[in-house]
């Protein structure tokens, strides 16, 4: 696919195009894992960061997904979602043993069921339905499209310190 083309159209709603920016971010997550050797699928590259490695970042990923279109939004129980654990900082990267392969079928799932809801919902001014935090859906998919962009450059990084692999897609 090329990328480029994946952008959203230039004129279109506010739903078809935050939805297309966030869909971007999320295929490039992909593209910047395409070719990754295995042994580098756990590696840490960062000093004081031993769970940020790809695998991690694309666990990470998948669980906000999660916490945001269906805790926060939809209200489901945060039990389901390594992210609140209590006793285990950062359990949503703890995924040693865990095929990279796995964690983005595991991604892409949950993306899919994300753009379901947004889909679904009424309008993106609906409030999240969690009593703790109350964004509106347009919040959370721009931060979505925040949060995703931070993590790919995160992962271009991660890439180039790897095995050199860089570029803009």
């Amino acid at each position: 696919m090329n990328l480029y083309e994946a952008r959203p159209p230039i004129v279109a709603d506010e739903r078809t195009q935050l939805i297309g920016w966030l869909d971007l971010q999320r295929l490039l997550v992909r593209r910047k894992l395409e070719g990754l050797r295995v042994e580098d699928e756990h590696r840490a590259v960062f000093p004081d960061s031993p769970l940020m490695t790809p695998a991690g970042l694309v666990s990470h990923l998948r669980w906000m997904e999660h916490l945001w279109f269906e805790v926060v939004y939809l209200n489901a129980p945060e039990a389901e979602n390594p992210a609140f654990r209590k006793d285990v900082e950062n359990a949503e990267m703890h995924v040693d043993g865990v095929p990279l392969a796995q964690l983005l079928d595991e991604f892409d799932a949950q993306w899919k069921r994300s753009n379901e809801i947004v889909a679904g919902a009424e309008s993106l001014d609906d409030l999240g339905r969690q009593t703790d935090f109350v964004p509106n859906l347009r919040w959370i998919v721009i931060h979505m499209v925040e949060e995703t962009a931070r993590h790919v450059g995160q992962l271009d990084t991660m890439r180039e310190l790897l095995d050199g692999q860089k570029g803009y897609y």
